[in-house]
């Protein structure tokens, strides 16, 4: 595989990015192998572009998702400041491509996790405390078409996030018994618990830190750590209103703003 099928397969999700038209599959350009060659160059162009990472989101934690897949393991993303969106405000119609909302469990780091393999007492010493989430997944790549070449490529489909603002210490609270109900307007539309990711949240993160530390770029105080999909995800359709509820963590709400709301602004 060629460093010029590399700088295509960025170059078609840049274009898909920039013109909010999904674009074909890359999986034309690219194996799995070069697909996180791609997700760095495009990290190195948003660098370069002035975006702050904040974090990481770990994606494929769901063992049915991974079996369509074809895969055995997470992928992950990176999280950026720009796509942090403050609990309970309305996300911009078309912020998002084709959008789909998951509740999650959100680590926040107070400590560097830089060993090539830790324990789960590192990563909860690690740990200041978690927050309930509501990631809004988003694809480049047209109808959601992926597999795990498109997915890994486009930055492990990452859209925007939010976070719910009660810190909890992870003492205070069982992830993997803990249930979660995600809802539009008091209407259910996903349930689980903390066991559907990977059987603990915890297990997610500690996948994602021994990765990041063997490839050199390891998780980092301050981090923010989407840990995955507490249930199946859901559509986010403008003029929704989600709310998300994780056992002894609290609450979490974003809106989506109706499509026209920008023209009636201009009107």
């Amino acid at each position: 595989m060629t460093d010029k099928a590399i700088d295509a397969a960025a170059a078609r999700l840049l274009e898909a990015h920039a013109t909010g038209v999904p674009c074909a599959p890359v999986r034309d350009l690219i194996g799995p192998d070069q697909a996180y060659d791609v997700q760095r160059h495009l990290t190195k162009h948003w660098l370069a572009e002035g975006r702050r990472p904040v974090g990481r989101k770990i994606g494929l934690t769901s063992a049915a998702v991974q079996r369509q897949l074809g895969v055995d393991s997470p992928d992950f993303g990176m999280l950026w400041a720009d796509t942090a969106v403050p609990d309970g405000a309305e996300i911009p119609a078309g912020a998002v491509m084709q959008g789909r909302a998951e509740a999650e469990v959100a680590l926040v780091l107070e400590r560097d996790l830089t060993h090539e393999r830790h324990t789960a007492a590192d990563l909860i010493r690690a740990t200041a405390f978690a927050l309930p989430a509501i990631e809004i997944a988003g694809s480049r790549v047209r109808d959601w078409d992926i597999t795990l070449a498109d997915t890994v490529a486009d930055n492990a489909s990452s859209g925007m996030y939010v976070l719910g603002n009660r810190p909890v210490p992870l003492a205070d609270v069982d992830l993997r018994l803990c249930g979660m109900v995600l809802e539009r307007r008091g209407e259910q539309l996903s349930t689980g618990t903390g066991a559907a990711c990977l059987g603990h949240p915890l297990n997610a993160a500690l996948w994602l830190a021994d990765t990041l530390a063997r490839v050199g770029n390891p998780l980092r105080a301050g981090d923010t750590v989407l840990t995955g999909a507490l249930g199946p995800m859901v559509p986010a359709v403008p003029g929704d209103v989600l709310e998300a509820r994780i056992e002894g963590l609290g609450d979490v709400r974003v809106a989506f703003a109706p499509e026209d709301t920008e023209e009636t602004e201009a009107s």
